[in-house]
């Protein structure tokens, strides 16, 4: 009348999808199905504690405990209300609402929301500290990266201006031809 899941076999075109846990025969346990969010952000709960180097590519929200050191470069690292940082924190942009030790290094920005507690320096292009928030130690507003310079194919243009004397020995040797770009004596 019923059938264990053990005595079936899947037909063709059903059955289980490949890779889960779910439905394994006996003696031959399925892959685990290993799947990140893409440019999802990782998630650490309250009951997690990491002593040493937390590093990572993907954004992390933080609910838990680390002591040590946070490298997070290209990313944003959030500490939310139950989170515990006793770390200096390199990342792209952090926001915090729980309690941090340590100093921050944000390459945009750094934000305090009202729950926060920080005790360290600060340095990034942006603050904001919203009103009721605890902040200790001090800031360092770094200005945007200067824009990179002109090519080198374009400057020396700006510096062929031609004197008088250079255009009056122009017009004597060819009155209809510009001066050369750029003239060099060895």
């Amino acid at each position: 009348m019923w059938k264990h899941k053990e005595d079936e076999e899947p037909a063709a075109g059903e059955g289980r999808a490949q890779g889960s846990f779910a439905g394994g025969a006996p003696g031959r346990p399925d892959a685990p199905r290993m799947t990140a969010p893409v440019g999802g952000t990782a998630h650490i709960g309250r009951s997690v504690l990491i002593k040493g180097e937390l590093s990572g590519s993907e954004d992390l929200y933080l609910d838990g405990t680390v002591e040590g050191k946070i490298e997070l470069p290209g990313n944003n690292f959030v500490v939310g209300p139950n989170g515990r940082v006793r770390a200096g924190i390199r990342a792209r942009g952090v926001v915090i609402e729980g309690k941090v030790e340590g100093d921050i290094e944000a390459s945009e920005r750094v934000e305090l929301k009202k729950t926060a507690v920080l005790t360290g320096s600060i340095v990034t292009q942006r603050v904001a500290i919203e009103d009721g928030a605890y902040f200790k130690g001090g800031v360092d507003v770094k200005r945007q990266a200067a824009p990179a310079p002109q090519p080198a194919a374009v400057q020396p243009r700006s510096e062929s201006v031609a004197t008088p004397a250079a255009s009056a020995g122009a017009a004597g040797a060819g009155a209809g031809k510009p001066p050369p770009v750029e003239q060099k004596e060895s």
